[in-house]
């Protein structure tokens, strides 16, 4: 499970080192692709397979369910972590993300999130006063 927030930079050639907490569980590859909020989405081709299978089942009747499946698939990019950990974020995925030097690397269980560090503290300050005000389920049955 992936837990915790990171601040790696981005190097001028466009990778990024992952967290050595992480390494372990994506020494096998990583599929990056672009995640909702202009974040990206990082997974371990594992949990990535996982997930192309349960989105090929799925019904997509809609226009919109098409268009996820386009911006979702067709931007991923996929690879294996070199001995140092880095990883090359694609130019479309980082001007679709935004992402300057500074990020913000966010485990969020079954995947890691990229965000631009200034997004990402902008983001966060509204998310945390709409957690801190909720007063409902915010994950139904869990939350």
């Amino acid at each position: 499970m992936f837990l915790g927030t990171h601040t790696p930079r981005l190097d001028e050639k466009g990778r990024i080192i992952l967290p050595a907490r992480f390494a372990d569980d994506l020494a096998d590859g990583v599929v990056m692709t672009r995640g909702q909020e202009r974040c990206l989405y990082l997974f371990p081709r594992d949990e990535f397979e996982r997930m192309h299978e349960r989105i090929r089942q799925a019904p997509v009747a809609g226009r919109d369910g098409r268009n996820a499946l386009r911006v979702f698939l067709a931007g991923a990019h996929d690879e294996v972590p070199d001995k140092q950990r880095r990883v090359t974020v694609p130019p479309v995925l980082r001007a679709y993300a935004g992402l300057d030097r500074e990020l913000a690397v966010l485990g969020v269980g079954d995947r890691i999130e990229i965000w631009d560090a200034a997004t990402w503290q902008a983001s966060l300050q509204q998310i945390e006063e709409d957690f801190a005000q909720g007063d409902g389920e915010v994950v139904p049955g869990v939350l």
